[in-house]
């Protein structure tokens, strides 16, 4: 089976984040059934983030803020330049962490 692209954006951090088909159809349909249709929402998350945390478990792990119509989480799994979507997700507040970037 190929494994197709579905999305790919560059952070404010250089790094691209990717996800595939496939896991987009996981996340959408059993993981947050919320974000489906949302991947403008996603991206732009990605791409301009209000703020950028580095997550205090995984130091490879960084969570995306946005204010939207709600505040949304986007989390990413960084491997040197490269990056692949985790989540992402509506939240009432963000989590601790390191404040990496912020706008």
């Amino acid at each position: 089976m190929k494994i197709e692209t579905y999305f790919s954006v560059k952070t404010p951090l250089s790094i691209e984040v990717r996800t595939t088909v496939q896991y987009w159809e996981y996340l959408v349909t059993f993981k947050h059934p919320v974000i489906k249709n949302k991947e403008g929402i996603i991206k732009a998350a990605l791409q301009t983030p209000d703020e950028i945390r580095q997550s205090k478990m995984d130091k490879d792990v960084f969570l995306y803020y946005k204010q939207f119509d709600k505040l949304y989480c986007v989390v990413a799994k960084h491997t040197g330049m490269e990056g692949f979507l985790i989540t992402a997700y509506p939240t009432d507040k963000v989590k601790e962490g390191d404040v990496i970037w912020a706008r």
